[in-house]
């Protein structure tokens, strides 16, 4: 097998890095292309293209821009598996790392460095997730092929490799979930904290207010205000702002007042 053999439109879709994970079918030959993720700090995207001909697998070499030889269909399957099982690996990390950023806001820990923790674990997962979507759709088409075909396989083997397969991408759609019921958590907290300040912040405002209209009125440049003359004025104007005060805050003692009778309740 050469790269003489292969049509133009063939050729273009192994020899680019970003083409999708596909399975083509010719005469002769199939073609199987395999977008898969790789694990490290962060996740990178590794494109292998395979010329399957009869039980002889080719690899096609980017680099060198020609095709190898690289064994058997047990070759790929074993090449192939070693891949998974570093993924399912990976993405059981990634499901322990957000379990112990879910714990962490169950003890109130609403840490600065949440979101960047949650954008990075949710730009990974969901990279994941779309990459092995598209190679579980490939690897069941390919397998039904070699199976229709009568081409001799290891039937159990590539079955197993296709669960796995699924099963990372049933991890990751499970971690993708998993983030955003926790974005949805967070956003109630953050959400919570925020209203108890404006809480605080109007009570603080309304303490002030009877206060203010207090000052207000009785500083103003006329005549005839009340208490001008009288020595006990500034006593009978702080009773005045206090009984505003008691007027002000009544509504919200009876509210939770309420509130609280209910919960005993």
């Amino acid at each position: 097998m050469n790269l003489q053999e292969l049509d133009s439109y063939l050729l273009e879709d192994i020899q680019s890095s970003d083409h999708p994970s596909d399975f083509i079918k010719r005469d002769n030959f199939y073609t199987l292309v395999l977008r898969l993720p790789q694990t490290g700090e962060t996740v990178t995207i590794k494109s292998d293209a395979f010329i399957i001909e009869q039980d002889k697998v080719f690899i096609f070499d980017r680099k060198e821009n020609r095709l190898k030889t690289f064994g058997t269909l047990e070759n790929l399957q074993k090449f192939l598996e070693d891949k998974i099982e570093k993924l399912i690996k990976s993405v059981k990390q990634y499901h322990i790392d957000i379990d112990n950023l879910e714990e962490s806001l169950y003890q109130e820990n609403l840490r600065d460095e949440f979101m960047q923790k949650w954008i990075y674990y949710k730009k990974d997962i969901s990279l994941i997730h779309r990459l092995m979507f598209h190679a579980s759709i490939v690897s069941e088409l390919f397998i039904s092929q070699l199976r229709k075909n009568g081409i001799k396989y290891n039937k159990h083997a590539f079955e197993d490799l296709h669960e796995e397969i699924t099963r990372v991408r049933d991890l990751a759609k499970a971690g993708e979930e998993k983030l955003d019921n926790l974005y949805d958590f967070y956003r109630a907290k953050v959400d919570e904290k925020m209203n108890k300040n404006v809480y605080y912040l109007t009570l603080l405002s309304g303490i002030f207010l009877p206060l203010t209209l207090a000052t207000g009125f009785f500083g103003m440049n006329t005549g005839g205000l009340p208490f001008t003359n009288d020595p006990n004025g500034t006593v009978k104007v702080i009773a005045i702002s206090l009984v505003l005060e008691v007027i002000f805050f009544l509504p919200f003692i009876l509210q939770n007042f309420k509130k609280i009778k209910k919960f005993k309740r």
